[in-house]
């Protein structure tokens, strides 16, 4: 759009009514829309191989700033249940959005959308009956595990509550290859994650936000109401925070990458005890986008099996730990180091490479570069990290051997959910994730998702199996399961991510 339309752009903007309560403080709120959460949308968010693999290729390039956008997937918006309005054109056109810290563009379906059923299901945006509209025309392409979206570059006025901005890059989509947006309760995404990873290299909303003078501060923030009862889902505030929205003070931590919102995380803890697996560090993403907590499948095993989750059999762990248990915890104990120990057991095959695990990387010393493809060697690194957690508690071989045989029935399937008995809530330990030195703890009632009542309730773990490999991974995602029970601020203007109990 030139700059013969920025004038007109600003009238049309001054006369569009305030979508939300006028605010003396400087911040806009945008009310946000809390979708209904029902079993099937519990089993599509853990919906195996497709979605794992797609949370694993968008993270694989995390931070490269010269990576092809085009490759960036999106997230599983599926589950996701927080979502707001917005506008585009002049007149506006109105659509429900995923605000998504997950992504950085702004796409919604167009009218050119003729072929794809997703569009007729959504509201479409009709670029002929703006009076700001300027069509770009770059085809661009957004993929995904199950599917695509793909479309063309425009630029119009969005109204987002009561901030016009102009001459703002999105995505006219026509063509939704995914039977997911079908049923979805949303009409398309807004992203606000960094520029480095956004398709096309399109200048995100927020960034324009910022450039035009329409916020007070470089900051938004979410809050996110958990409570089913209550029809109000929540708010995202731009240009600061609401105090009603938190308590206490807000702990920061530094952005480590730029792209996605990542950090530096800490040790995990189920109960008390430390699982030793982030011990050295590990990468984090708060992504406003995923409903669910992703986490590497070893401590996610760990984590069903605390909590009782209905995992499936794994033949092959069980055969290792019955086959090769006692040599491993010979070679623990030996004092070898555990990043040899499965080359040693003839497992994992060295080549100087990096271990076939993405997992063991962070947590035992660089010195195996284990290369291989059996589901052995995988399965046996993960049986080193539990059998070394049990062995820093000066259990027997026995009782380890033990353990890890349980283990092995709790690993999480990918085709699948883990079931909770609903009655067994308060048995259940607290979780903790270690954030700049720093605890926040989530109960059971807080990480386990619960549809139904009575007979009906079904209770499903809000955790599910993550593997990145170096150098992005081992990572965590911390979705809307840790952002309801933590205001979380993305400042901006500092690079850095903030925490505090939410009200």
């Amino acid at each position: 759009m030139g700059n013969r339309y920025l004038w007109l752009a600003l009238c049309v903007c001054a006369f569009i009514p305030s979508m939300l309560d006028a605010s003396s403080d400087g911040l806009l709120r945008i009310n946000v829309k809390k979708r209904a959460l029902d079993i099937n949308n519990i089993k599509a968010a853990r919906k195996g191989d497709k979605y794992a693999k797609r949370l694993e290729n968008r993270f694989v390039g995390l931070g490269d700033s010269d990576a092809d956008a085009g490759s960036v997937p999106l997230t599983n918006y599926l589950d996701a249940q927080y979502y707001g309005e917005i506008s585009i054109g002049s007149p506006p056109q109105t659509f429900d959005v995923i605000f998504d810290t997950g992504s950085s563009n702004l796409w919604v379906p167009s009218s050119k959308c003729i072929f794809s059923i997703a569009c007729y299901f959504h509201n479409r945006f009709k670029g002929a009956k703006s009076s700001t509209y300027t069509k770009i025309g770059d085809q661009l392409q957004i993929n995904y595990g199950s599917g695509s979206i793909s479309g063309f570059s425009s630029k119009d006025t969005v109204q987002v509550g009561d901030l016009c901005v102009v001459d703002q890059d999105f995505i006219e989509v026509t063509k939704e290859g995914s039977l997911s947006f079908v049923i979805g309760k949303f009409d398309g995404i807004f992203g606000l994650g960094f520029k480095e990873i956004s398709v096309g290299g399109l200048q995100p909303v927020w960034y324009n936000m910022v450039e035009q003078g329409l916020v007070k501060e470089q900051v938004f923030s979410f809050w996110l109401n958990r409570n089913e009862a209550d029809e109000d889902g929540g708010e995202l505030v731009f240009g600061g925070v609401d105090p009603k929205h938190f308590i206490g003070e807000h702990s920061y931590v530094p952005v480590t990458k730029k792209g996605y919102w990542q950090f530096d995380m800490g040790d995990f803890l189920i109960g008390n005890q430390s699982t030793g697996f982030c011990e050295g560090g590990c990468a984090a993403i708060v992504d406003s986008g995923t409903s669910l907590l992703a986490g590497p499948t070893t401590i996610v095993t760990e984590i069903n099996y605390a909590i009782g989750a209905e995992g499936v059999l794994s033949s092959e762990c069980k055969t290792l730990v019955n086959e090769y248990g006692d040599m491993i915890w010979d070679l623990l104990v030996s004092g070898v180091s555990p990043g040899k120990v499965c080359s040693q057991a003839g497992l994992c095959f060295s080549s100087g490479a990096q271990s076939v695990s993405s997992n063991i990387e962070s947590v035992v010393d660089k010195e195996n570069g284990g290369v291989g493809d059996s589901v052995l060697c995988e399965v046996c690194q993960m049986a080193v990290i539990w059998m070394q957690n049990q062995l820093r508690q000066a259990e027997t071989k026995e009782a380890v051997l033990s353990y890890v045989n349980k283990l092995c029935e709790s690993i999480p399937s990918p085709a699948g959910e883990s079931v909770i008995d609903c009655n067994s809530l308060s048995k259940m330990p607290n979780v903790s994730f270690t954030i700049g030195e720093k605890l926040y703890t989530l109960t059971p009632e807080q990480y386990i998702l619960k549809t139904g009542e009575g007979i009906a309730a079904v209770c499903i773990s809000g955790f599910m199996a993550l593997d990145v490999p170096p150098p992005a991974g081992p990572l965590w995602i911390l979705g809307d399961v840790f952002m309801g029970v933590y205001h979380t601020v993305f400042d901006y203007g500092n690079l850095q991510l903030g925490f505090a109990k939410s009200a």
